[in-house]
This record gives C-alpha cells, structure tokens and sequence, in this order.
C-alpha cells in the first residue's frame, strides 16, 4: 500500500487539515487543544463524538455506519480528491483511526503527519484559534470492505474457516490475560498472536521496526485488532506504510469479541 505517513516539511499548504488530537483519559483535552490553537483551515475530528458510534455495542468505540461517516466527510465540506492531512499530538493512535477510516471510504489522497501538530508547526505552518467552516459538499463513495472485519470474520478465523493471522496489538500483558484493567475478561482471542502498538513508536513518530516486519510476513493476510479498535489503527497504518496489502481492522476488538465468544490466555508464538 505505501504512502501512508508523511513528514511535515513535505505537506503541500494547500491541503486540507483533519486535528484529532484526543487523550483517553482526558476526553475534553483534544477539543479544548484545537479551540486554543489549531493548524489554520483545520477542522476537529473527536474520536468519540465523530470517529465512533457510542449509541451502538460492538465494543468500547464502535465503528459509525457508511451513512453516519459519509455525513461527516460531507459535512466537512471533503471531496473525494482533496488533498487531506491528519494530524494529532505525535505517536498516538488517533490520526490514524481517522486515516483508516478515509481509507475506508476510498478517498486517494490522505496521509498522516508524522509527529503530529508540533511537527507542523516547527516547519511554519501556520496556527490560530480561528475556526473555518466548510461548504458541505455531496459524495458518492464506493467503500472499500476488503480492509474492514468485522466479529464474524474473525470467528470465521478463529474456526479455521478462512485463513489469516490474528495480530494482537494491546501490551503483552493485557494480551496474555496477565492484568487487565479495562475490560471484563482477560486474555485474547484465539489464535491471535501480539505485537504491541506502542513499540511503533520513535519519538513523536510512528515506524516500523524490525522485529514487527520480521514477525509477518508479507504474504500473510494480517487481521489487527487491540481493545477497541483504537490502537490497532496505527499498527495498521505502519504495516500499510511497510508494503502490506492484505491487512483489515477488527474494529470491535476485543471488547467486542468477550460479548459473545471465548477467549485464551498466555502466548501464540
């Protein structure tokens, strides 16, 4: 796939700007950041409010219906081939749960930053607490499904039914059913085996490392997918960036997959 990060010194000032900065667990942070001080023209993508569905119940950030997500790309006045930027604060899974989900609906031209707003701001892009309002525009997306699983895909997966590999990107901990502090049960779904997200980072930078890209191989169809679909993103985006091509995100996770299926604990090697 490729072409998934760019560095800051390389974005064209001409194109659009998506903020998602946002703090787990301080869930008024990211807006509050971008009503203060934002890149100019960008506008806010909340990871509650706008990246996840919360009046559904598959898992802790449910994924938005196409209509739901088409409605905000409209509402953001996005036409399919803009040139699109999403930035959060650097190393965190935010952008790319945004940039997934652009992918989703097949827009060509998204990337994220690499090192998120201050990267932006240290190469003179221009900041402001003045916010922009876009022209709604209309779309006709064709979505791109063979990058989405959903819990039956990966039961499917887990009964040996379809073959691909169940990646696990939570730390070993949690994964190993070791100490689990968020959800109800501890442990992982079957099969799966773990790279944790967090070794991605470098920094205020995402990369992949060699241990990930020895880990899994190319030719394998990679499912990923963490507690609830957040922190699975950036794993994706880095294995998209590395040349992976058979790659789709469980969007449920984990919280998702304990309301209805079992789980194991210790370690898939």
């Amino acid at each position: 796939m490729g072409n998934v990060f760019v560095e800051a010194r390389d974005v064209k000032k001409e194109g659009r700007f998506i903020d998602t900065r946002f703090n787990l667990q301080d869930k008024q942070w990211g807006q509050l950041a971008f009503n203060e001080e934002h890149i100019e023209g960008a506008i806010y993508w909340d990871l509650e409010k706008h990246l996840s569905d919360l009046s559904k119940s598959e898992g802790r950030h449910p994924m938005p219906s196409k209509e739901t997500l088409k409605q905000l790309f409209e509402t953001a006045g996005l036409s399919l081939h803009d040139l699109i930027y999403i930035y959060d604060q650097g190393a965190a899974p935010f952008a790319a749960r945004a940039w997934w989900m652009l992918k989703y609906a097949n827009f060509p031209n998204v990337f994220i930053v690499n090192g998120g707003y201050d990267a932006l701001k240290e190469v003179g892009f221009a900041a402001t607490n003045e916010i922009e309002t876009y022209e709604p525009t209309i779309l006709e997306l064709e979505w791109n499904d063979s990058i989405y699983a959903n819990r039956q895909d990966v039961k499917n997966i887990v009964d040996g039914k379809d073959e691909a590999t169940l990646v696990d990107a939570r730390a070993a901990i949690r994964y190993r059913g070791e100490n689990e502090t968020i959800d109800v049960k501890a442990g992982h779904i079957p099969t799966a085996k773990n790279f944790d997200w967090e070794q991605l980072k470098d920094g205020t930078k995402l990369k992949a490392s060699e241990q990930l890209l020895n880990k899994f191989p190319k030719v394998e169809e990679l499912v990923v997918y963490c507690g609830s679909g957040v922190t699975a993103s950036p794993l994706y985006a880095v294995l998209a960036e590395s040349g992976y091509e058979n790659i789709r995100l469980y969007v449920g996770s984990f919280s998702d997959w304990i309301t209805q299926y079992d789980i194991e604990t210790g370690e898939n090697k």
